[in-house]
């Protein structure tokens, strides 16, 4: 049986954008990835403010990538309840995948600074690999020092155009009337609109 090399975009998708997409894309095409799978988070640990229910996150995230065969959703965070630790999910789908399976955690540079203060980081390092994409003022060089020894041999830099786009900044512009368009999916900006998100 061939191996499967799984890709996984976590965040919390408040909303989805071009953004996530560009990377979850870039990163299959670059890295062989059989398959993406985007993760929105239950309750994230180091997420602080008002999030977006999940089913709301969710659908826009199934919106967002439907017509795209090697992208998928998935409700696994949500259905284990409780905080969402990266490391937990990663031990579930190593249970689900078995052995058989590759697993890369696809994410930012800005996101992966911390990764010694999220919970068990080196049983983490151990489960998968870490494809990491550059984010404007940030640039890849600065993760090889977060990492140390470890960088060879979990890190894959993700070097691709970055786009300046952040979820907070959608919901900034949609409170204050101003357009999304071309930032978010069109059927995800639909949605927004349909279920008065972020008014």
């Amino acid at each position: 049986m061939k191996e499967q090399r799984l890709g996984i975009l976590g965040g919390t998708f408040d909303p989805i954008h071009y953004g996530h997409l560009m990377v979850a894309e870039a990163a299959r095409e670059k890295f062989f990835l059989d398959k993406v799978i985007f993760m929105p988070a239950s309750i994230p640990p180091h997420k602080h403010g008002v999030l977006t229910d999940f089913w709301h996150r969710y659908l826009m995230v199934t919106l967002a990538i439907l017509g795209n065969p090697f992208f998928e959703a998935s409700r696994l965070e949500y259905e284990r309840g409780g905080i969402t630790y990266t490391v937990d999910t990663m031990r579930q789908l190593r249970q689900i995948h078995g052995d058989a399976a590759e697993l890369f955690f696809i994410t930012g540079v800005d996101t992966i600074l911390d990764i010694f203060g999220w919970k068990e980081p080196e049983e983490l390092l151990s489960l998968c690999r870490f494809i990491v994409a550059a984010r404007p003022g940030l640039d890849l060089h600065i993760v090889s020092e977060v990492f140390g020894k470890y960088y060879s041999l979990v890190v894959m830099p993700l070097e691709m155009p970055q786009l300046d786009i952040s979820s907070s900044d959608i919901r900034k512009r949609i409170r204050e009337g101003r357009s999304i368009k071309y930032l978010v999916p069109e059927s995800v900006e639909q949605y927004i609109i349909q279920q008065k998100l972020y008014l």
